[in-house]
């Protein structure tokens, strides 16, 4: 059976690529997207580490690193087959208008899978101001960012896709953030963008962050192919949960990596909540990293599961949410695995998809999982989702054959779901008891025209109608067959 256009041959569980790699180059952007990303790279270091064929650099490594030889500086190719692993060099480029967060990243223990030519900061930052960060840091580093991206594409012999990863409630990720964006639909127009965001709590300590969100959701709209929103407040749940020794355990991390579970003390701020992003995303890119009987790529994400160009906004949720290696939790069956991924306690933003109507849906499955297992499950569960007419077989199924660490299976469902307007709805409300009065307005009338807010906000208005629309929409109704008479 051929899958992925003619790409990938599926022949007894056994999968054989008949392609060039395909490689994913990431840009962390701001303070956020640095942090996760940098645990994403560490914890996927320690996936390759553990189930790598004696050390050896393959074809689906060179999705997301570079084997670099020491003495040379050349890279080692895996075209002609695996290689020994020399030196790894992550596909990554990190930008921050402030130096703290890079030069910690570079001093840590992942200090060395970076490339310092895939290093761009400032000084002073962005004041937490989405115009400074994309109408004055964006032209001023537009050419130097150009020629930052332009290095590690010329690296890749078959570039797939760029993926993002940024928040929207301060002014780095949000602005200049979205500014790369726009440039790379300019330059790159061939090549998938996909931007994991981090949406700001209500209750969040920059009183500008609904300004920022709603800017950046205007070009989020138009520019991306393909958006995982996390929200802030949706991850503190989680790890507040993980602090009740009567609730089921969560794991949180520490600084150095390490997994505790229950009411023990995190390290830094926010660690334990950038783990659970970095999870999503190593489930998110497994089929990429490692072999499986029903691989998938990105792009077959946005080309199955966005059905309307605009409404590309994927809600992630995470089964089991505890992945960490070193955290010995009972296993939990494969069915209450994919009974958690449709609960509303484990999705990455608070909303209920249960409510509200699928566009489409996504299942991610990591471990010795066969696609019966899986259609056993889809068949218990999909009576109670609320599938639209038009497309109520919308499930795209990947089967990776490496589970996540610690676990014998795991699973991360994404749904193209209408519940997401709530989302918009309720950022909408706090930008508007902000901008109709005005309130901080000239820190960004400074930097931009007052008029690019109301776009932004029709913009948003336009995406919670669009969900409406369709959440609203009945399947057409059959007239009764006539029968004439003998």
């Amino acid at each position: 059976e051929k899958i992925c256009k003619g790409e990938t041959v599926v022949r007894s569980r056994v999968t054989v690529r008949a392609r060039m790699p395909r490689e994913l180059i990431t840009l962390q952007i701001g303070q956020c997207g640095n942090q996760i990303g940098c645990r994403f790279w560490d914890l996927a270091l320690q996936e390759h580490g553990r189930h790598s064929r004696d050390g050896l650099f393959d074809e689906s490594m060179s999705t997301f690193f570079r084997n670099i030889d020491l003495k040379t500086g050349q890279e080692i190719s895996a075209r002609q087959g695996p290689r020994p692993i020399s030196s790894l060099k992550a596909r990554a480029l990190l930008v921050d208008m402030e130096e703290g967060v890079l030069n910690e990243a570079l001093k840590g223990p992942l200090g060395e899978v970076f490339d310092m030519r895939h290093f761009l900061s400032d000084v002073s930052g962005s004041g937490n101001n989405w115009a400074h960060g994309h109408e004055v840091y964006g032209p001023q580093y537009e050419e130097e960012l150009r020629e930052l991206i332009r290095h590690p594409v010329e690296e890749c012999d078959s570039l797939q896709s760029f993926f993002l990863m940024h928040s929207l409630g301060g002014g780095t990720g949000s602005g200049l953030g979205t500014y790369i964006l726009r440039m790379l639909e300019d330059d790159y127009p061939d090549v998938y963008r996909f931007s994991t965001v981090v949406f700001p709590s209500a209750d969040d300590d920059v009183v500008t962050s609904p300004y920022n969100c709603v800017l950046s959701m205007r070009e989020l709209a138009e520019h991306a192919d393909c958006v995982l929103p996390v929200e802030n407040q949706a991850l503190l749940d989680i790890v507040n949960k993980a602090k009740n020794p009567k609730l089921a355990p969560v794991a949180s991390a520490s600084s150095s990596g390490s997994a505790v579970v229950g009411p023990k003390k995190e390290g830094k701020p926010f660690d334990a909540m950038n783990n659970i992003a970095a999870h999503m995303l190593l489930n998110l890119t497994s089929s990429m990293r490692f072999e499986g009987s029903l691989n998938i790529d990105l792009n077959e994400i946005t080309m199955n599961l966005v059905p309307f160009p605009r409404l590309h906004f994927l809600i992630p949720s995470l089964s089991p949410m505890h992945t960490f290696a070193d955290v010995h939790i009972p296993p939990r069956r494969l069915d209450q695995t994919f009974t958690d991924a449709f609960s509303r306690d484990t999705q990455l933003i608070k909303a209920d998809p249960r409510r509200s109507k699928y566009l489409a849906c996504g299942l991610l499955v990591r471990g010795d999982v066969e696609i019966s297992d899986v259609n056993r499950n889809l068949a218990r569960i999909k009576p109670e989702l609320d599938m639209i007419h038009w497309n109520e077989e919308g499930f795209k199924i990947g089967l990776c054959s490496v589970p996540p660490a610690g676990h014998h299976h795991g699973l991360l469902c994404l749904a193209n779901n209408c519940c997401i307007r709530d989302t918009f709805r309720d950022m909408h409300a706090r930008f508007s008891k902000l901008y109709r009065r005005k309130a901080h307005m000239f820190h960004y009338t400074e930097f931009m025209e007052e008029g690019l807010m109301d776009e932004a906000e029709e913009s948003l208005r336009g995406l919670i109608s669009e969900y409406g629309a369709l959440q609203d929409t009945e399947p057409p109704v059959r007239a009764a067959p006539r029968f004439q008479p003998l």
